[in-house]
């Protein structure tokens, strides 16, 4: 019985570490990024995953319009929003 307890002891010790210290702010990290690209609206200065910045021009469901700094309109999924930049 001690054995046995000595063995799953630290296994289950080392799951509750890994869910506190990785899963769980991740988790957290992707349901706020979900919130911020759910809360879009037209007019925000918004950075691409790839590194575009502009400023969002018309939004659909699952797509944005972004407008760059000469005038052009690029479309993107909504998932490859970044950050919204606050001034």
């Amino acid at each position: 019985m001690e054995g046995l307890i000595g063995t799953v002891f630290p296994l289950l010790l080392m799951f509750v570490l890994f869910y506190f210290l990785l899963i769980r702010p991740q988790q957290k990290k992707q349901k706020a990024v979900q919130q911020m690209q759910s809360d879009l609206k037209k007019g925000d200065r918004v950075v691409t995953i790839g590194g575009l910045h502009g400023f969002v021009d018309s939004l659909d469901e699952g797509t944005v319009v972004i407008k760059c700094g000469d005038g052009s309109r690029l479309t993107y999924d909504r998932g490859a929003i970044r950050d919204v930049i606050k001034e």
